[in-house]
């Protein structure tokens, strides 16, 4: 089992992070929102970042990678180019708000509300 060793682990291997950080992107894009733990949500962040640089620039090459990126997600990669993207167009950065939301009851993890800016 591959751990990362420099960045978060999050428990699991290499290959779980990435799903992780993947299904947490695709329910980003599908609901505008979500909820997730402070450590998931700043690390999802740059991902999401990423994405949208590279939709903004609306090509079959940048549709392809940002498929590859999501995991084959078709329909979440259609949102991402058709609804969120042009709404960003003018941003150079600053696509994601994180807002504190409550302590978990189970051990007390800092949850947050990550949500889209418009």
């Amino acid at each position: 089992m591959v751990v990362p060793k420099k960045a978060k682990k999050f428990g699991g291997s290499s290959s779980h992070q990435k799903a992780m950080m993947r299904n947490l992107a695709i329910s980003l894009f599908e609901n505008r929102r979500v909820i997730t733990t402070l450590p998931k949500a700043n690390l999802l962040r740059s991902l999401v970042d990423k994405l949208i640089t590279i939709a903004k620039k609306d090509t079959l090459a940048s549709r392809r990678n940002c498929i590859s990126l999501l995991g084959g997600n078709t329909d979440a990669v259609r949102k991402l180019f058709n609804e969120v993207a042009p709404g960003m167009h003018a941003k150079s950065s600053g696509f994601t708000r994180i807002v504190k939301y409550k302590k978990r009851l189970g051990d007390g993890a800092q949850l947050v509300l990550m949500e889209l800016v418009e």
